[in-house]
């Protein structure tokens, strides 16, 4: 294989597989943490609840953010933390939404929680 080929194979190996004509679903959750809980939320995130989510079908990615700085309008108003969680499918989020595992380490995050609201997107461009 010449360089030129593998670079393409690389290119083409990083974009949406071939199986799906669209980008990821992604599911935006805003979060109220108490902050007594804020240390527990991040530790539960990292050692319980991203190692298990990754293991699923059509999953791409996971991120927990917090609010840092509003650089226009206020701050936001349903939470100031924010998970944010893409599978290749609306179907295939809702799958791992079904699952044992989801059953058993989504409680894990929400006992830090004190507000959840969320919103399904689909990426577009």
């Amino acid at each position: 294989m010449n360089r030129r080929t593998a670079l393409a194979a690389m290119a083409a190996a990083s974009l949406p597989s071939a199986a799906a004509d669209k980008w990821p679903t992604v599911l935006h959750v805003d979060l109220m943490v108490d902050p007594a809980h804020e240390a527990a939320l991040k530790e539960t995130f990292g050692k319980v609840f991203r190692p298990t989510i990754r293991k699923q079908p059509g999953f791409v990615d996971v991120r927990l953010q917090k609010f840092r700085l509003a650089r226009a309008g206020g701050a936001p108003a349903a939470g100031t933390w924010k998970l944010l969680i893409s599978f290749q499918t609306e179907e295939e989020r809702e799958t791992w939404v079904a699952t044992a595992d989801h059953q058993r380490v989504w409680p894990q995050m929400e006992k830090h929680l004190k507000l959840v609201n969320a919103y399904v997107f689909d990426e577009v461009a």
